[in-house]
């Protein structure tokens, strides 16, 4: 039987004494309330540790291995002789979170370290909602990982949601957008030569639900999870490239064509990747974990008031679509004219110029002559809207991840100093070790010049915290799709408003997504096709517009066309009042797949939004988070006639106080937005 020793609960960090073991080492760790704890044990004569998580009595994961291949050695845990604790201490801290939905993160677990001879070291945290594990490498020369052993054993053969990797670049394993459905299946029955991508997650008995992700990734390759036997998960990372050329989609990626026999080179002493399960009793409480900021890198810009979250007016989704007009509309200068005069109207802080704007082959050279980019700076400057610019990576770092980021120096200070705001990077699409050296290089070279970021091709892996100023990432199946959606019998092939009810709960755990919403084009089942030129959403208006509160990205996109925002003006006021980044957030309800039912302030002002699948429902909303006195909600409702018109909508204002409750009605695909002053 398990044994576990409950921690004494005390405020700080505490408690550094050693303790060798003899033979099989066993070590136990509890949470800080004592519902979640860890056994590890070691050595055994296979190699490597094992972990096992409980949660309130129920086994979480069952003894699971953790080993490392360092310099050829099978098994670097097992070669390191005898474990011996080295660290355990009791950590009640705190972090500020100014470009997040909360302004302040509490930071609270017991850790163990448990050390071996040969320079390694795994460290454990437990937290209330979760438990992780890393290893610390300390060698004086540059050593070669192998390989990194990571399990994680389920008890039983559980429902799961899993995000398979598909769509590769030029046929090359590794090499993916990171965007993918979640496919509902047994752990048994997932397809055994196919790779996913994290957060991972398996459904436990009662409810509860154990997500798998990795968190704080940095010079090291992501984690990608396949099937390991009936009921348990394996991870695997891409190797490191030697080789590579242009190619994959449109000649826009860097795609490997030879890869080494190893995942990474280390150097000293070196902290990896966090391997983590988050463990929820309640679906709600994933929309408010804050697993992937305790475990990200800290700041490294010490000063960030110069970084501006806002809404950003987007011109690729709408195909820039305009009318009314007495110009051709393109990737010209009286388009974006346009566009900036729309953004300044409508308080929107920035617009992208995306994709055409440049050389295909160049960010400094052969660039569009039909756009005027110092006359577009100047009038934004006027307006007081920045301009953001699209650029795929490899012109960025000049086809060279390895470069000493002077190309991309070069193209950051060029433009900062004729007045750009950020760069939108995409066609990443490899998280191997040289791509994620590179996010960080990229990162610390646009903070140099004040410039903002959004990374496209990768999901967010902890970066986010270190540099503020990369607001997004993609790695999400965003509204893009809607574009090219095919149509199946008697409605679109995939389900988008059951993952636009099922992202927020496991993309959204890793950080913010670039969804980029706001379509005022809206489309039930019956009536929806894919259209590149002039597309759609699949549900309500409604449920566009409850994205904005509920979707995480301090850069939040306007996908449609200006002109349509603007003869849909008061849906447009609502969507630009509200902020992107928050002060706190309650999530009031949800069951993952479903439906999501949350609120945010910011200041003294409530944002409430609440989304469904295609099952329409009635919820009730408790407004207890209310301070006292009387407050103005205005809300935004689907209409009686949203089932059969997408775009039909109710807007209302009413008095209401924190004993109030509102009871509401979700269409099929639908949606219920508010704003509460």
């Amino acid at each position: 039987m398990i044994r576990f020793v409950l921690l004494a609960v005390l405020f700080g960090a505490v408690n550094s004494v050693a303790q060798t073991v003899s033979g099989d080492g066993e070590w136990q760790i509890a949470s800080p309330d004592g519902q979640t704890r860890v056994e590890v044990r070691s050595p055994l004569s296979s190699g490597g540790l094992q972990w096992a998580v409980s949660h309130r009595g129920m086994t979480v994961l069952e003894p699971s291995v953790i080993d490392i291949s360092v310099d050829g050695a099978f098994s670097a845990v097992k070669k390191g002789g005898l474990g011996v604790e080295t660290n355990r201490q009791e950590v009640r801290t705190q972090f500020a979170t100014p470009f997040y939905k909360k302004v302040v993160v509490k930071d609270e677990y017991n850790t163990v370290t448990i050390s071996f001879k040969n320079g390694i070291s795994v460290e454990f945290r437990v937290y209330n909602d979760g438990a992780a594990y890393r290893f610390v490498i300390d060698r004086k020369d540059v050593s070669d990982v192998n390989n990194e052993t990571v399990e994680f054993r389920f008890a039983d053969d559980y429902q799961a949601f899993v995000p398979y990797v598909n769509d590769n670049r030029g046929g090359e394993r590794y090499c993916y957008s990171f965007e993918s459905y979640y496919d509902e299946q047994p752990l048994s029955a997932m397809f055994e030569d196919s790779l996913a991508i994290t957060p991972l997650a398996v459904c436990l008995p009662g409810g509860m639900k154990a997500i798998v992700m990795d968190a704080g990734v940095e010079d090291y390759p992501g984690m990608m999870l396949k099937r390991n036997g009936k009921h348990s998960l394996k991870a695997e990372f891409a190797p490191y490239p030697l080789e590579q050329e242009i190619g994959g989609y449109a000649r826009l990626n860097l795609v490997p064509t030879k890869r080494a026999d190893f995942i990474a080179k280390i150097d000293g002493r070196r902290t990896l990747p966090w391997r983590v399960v988050v463990i929820t009793e309640r679906d709600a409480d994933i929309l408010n974990c804050d697993m992937a900021q305790r475990l990200a890198p800290a700041c490294r810009i010490q000063d960030t008031s110069w970084i501006r979250p806002g809404k950003v007016a987007w011109d690729w989704w709408n195909n820039t679509n305009i009318s009314g007009v007495d110009f051709k509309s393109g990737m010209n200068t009286d388009t974006y004219l346009y566009y900036i005069d729309f953004a300044a109207k409508n308080r929107i802080e920035y617009i992208i110029i995306d994709e055409g704007w440049s050389g295909k082959e160049s960010l400094m050279d052969d660039l569009n002559a039909e756009i005027d980019l110092p006359r577009l700076i100047a009038h934004g400057r006027e307006k007081g809207v920045g301009i953001i610019l699209w650029s795929s990576w490899r012109n960025l770092i000049g086809s060279n991840p390895l470069n000493d980021i002077a190309v991309t120096d070069a193209v950051m200070k060029h433009y900062a100093d004729m007045g750009i705001k950020g760069f939108k990077v995409d066609f990443f699409d490899r998280d191997d070790q040289q791509v994620i050296a590179s996010a960080y290089k990229i990162a610390e070279s646009a903070a140099k010049y004040h410039l903002c970021l959004d990374y496209h091709g990768l999901k967010p892996f902890g970066i986010q915290r270190a540099y503020p100023n990369i607001f997004n990432f993609e790695g999400v199946k965003g509204l893009e799709n809607s574009k090219w959606e095919p149509r199946v019998g008697d409605g679109p092939l995939h389900n988008q408003p059951r993952y636009d009810v099922t992202a927020p709960y496991l993309r959204m755990l890793a950080g913010p997504m670039d969804y980029t919403p706001g379509a005022i084009s809206n489309a039930m089942k019956d009536s929806f096709f894919g259209n590149n030129d002039h597309p759609m959403s699949q549900g309500t208006r409604v449920h566009q517009m409850a994205m904005y509160t509920i979707f995480e990205a301090p850069l939040q996109m306007l996908a449609d066309s200006p002109t349509k925002y603007m003869q849909n003006q008061e849906c447009t006021d609502f969507i630009a009042q509200v902020p992107t980044t928050f002060d706190e957030t309650i999530a009031l309800d949800g069951r993952l797949g479903e439906y999501i039912v949350i609120a945010r302030r910011k200041g003294t002002t409530w944002y409430l939004a609440a989304m469904t699948d295609w099952t329409p429902r009635d919820l009730t909303i408790y407004l207890s988070f209310l301070g006292t006195g009387q407050h103005e909600a205005l809300i935004f409702a689907d209409g009686v006639n949203a089932m059969k018109e997408a775009t039909d909508y109710k807007r209302t204002q009413r008095s209401v106080t924190s004993r109030d409750c509102l009871s509401i009605h979700l269409s099929s695909g639908g949606g219920w937005t508010a704003i509460i002053r």
